[in-house]
């Protein structure tokens, strides 16, 4: 079989990087069309994936619309080239590829505010596989599965801690720490949405400096205000840094969810918190895994009172146990998607660990 899978954001690198390297292994042949956006490219370059650069976009919101025409003319170019057996991706991309080249479409989706893609992918996916937390219905080729796409590459069964990130970033055994990480709102996804200020980010920085060394990572590229450190390694180690940091605070969407996944406190404030937030989001606040919080104000009160609770982390650690313990490794899903379920098509109920939405 020959797979195409699409990377259009570092995320994506990590949700299908496992279920290719498993591909790989098993004989098939593999090729990641991947957008340079961001550190996608560096990390695929770090898992040494066989891949390909379709295209560039930079972390503007009008970047990817000025980019749309060359992307769309060199991904129908390579798909037409490689000639896959079946397509993967998380949107209309691989949708669109998979339509010019009459190929069966695999997505994985997780972001229900991204209406404008799922319309744009709809017609053209043979299926759809998401959370179950996932609030909203794809149609009838939509699937679910227990859990989160961060479990490809966060589950017990696939995550193994880097027992050096320590040394790495430079802290010592018992030194805590904080990562902030801030979003640069560039995504289709994110217009008319908003994050802190860059007077609440140098706020929010000082606060937390008074009583842990902070690290910042900033999709945008600013520099690290006030007294806090960049974190400068390697961004594939970012999740290492994340397991053994003491507190997450984040104006994103995605770290927050694999804080939790990893068991460290985490708070996520942007516009996107309220009534009509995201399913995993709401799910993982009420199981006690994280903190939905909109005014800055309860951001500061809630990053203090955390790190002054000695056993918040080890009470985590636990609640997050519990929470995953029927939780499914999704990379066997893709896997098991990949080599039994969609060619044919109607087998895909034999999947593991996948019902029809």
């Amino acid at each position: 079989m020959r797979y195409l899978f699409f990377t259009n954001t570092p995320a994506h690198v990590h949700l299908y990087r496992h279920a290719i390297e498993d591909l790989q292994e098993q004989g098939h042949d593999v090729l990641v069309l991947g957008r340079d956006y961001g550190c996608t490219r560096a990390l695929l370059e770090y898992h040494d994936l066989p891949h390909e650069i379709y295209g560039k976009c930079e972390t503007t919101k009008y970047s990817l619309f000025r980019e749309l025409p060359q992307h769309y003319v060199q991904i129908f170019r390579r798909t037409r080239r490689y000639d896959p057996d079946l397509i993967f991706g998380v949107g209309s991309y691989a949708a669109h590829a998979g339509a010019m080249s009459r190929t069966p479409v695999v997505v994985v989706a997780d972001s229900e505010p991204t209406t404008f893609d799922h319309i744009a992918a709809r017609p053209f996916v043979d299926t759809f596989l998401t959370p179950h937390t996932f609030g909203k219905d794809l149609g009838a080729n939509h699937y679910e599965f227990r859990g989160f796409k961060e479990l490809a590459y966060l589950h017990p069964d696939v995550y193994e801690p880097d027992p050096t990130i320590r040394d790495r970033l430079g802290v010592g055994p018992d030194e805590e720490y904080a990562i902030v990480r801030f979003n640069a709102f560039g995504s289709h996804h994110d217009v008319g949405h908003t994050g802190f200020s860059p007077e609440k980010r140098r706020e929010l920085v000082s606060a937390l400096s008074e009583h842990v060394t902070v690290f910042v990572s900033d999709e945008g590229g600013n520099p690290a205000p006030g007294e806090s450190h960049e974190f400068d390694l390697h961004p594939a180690l970012l999740h290492d840094a994340l397991a053994e940091a003491s507190l997450l605070v984040a104006d994103t969407q995605t770290m927050v969810t694999e804080a939790a996944l990893l068991g460290t406190p985490a708070i996520r404030s942007n516009s996107f918190v309220g009534e009509s937030d995201m399913g995993n989001f709401v799910e993982l606040e009420r199981e006690g895994l994280i903190h939905n919080l909109r005014d800055f104000d309860d951001v500061l009160s809630q990053a203090l009172i955390i790190l002054a609770d000695d056993s918040a982390k080890e009470r985590l650690r636990k609640r997050r146990d519990e929470y995953l313990s029927d939780k499914v490794n999704l990379t066997d899903v893709i896997v098991d998607v990949a080599t039994t379920a969609v060619v044919p098509k109607e087998r895909i109920e034999r999947t593991v660990a996948v019902t029809h939405r």
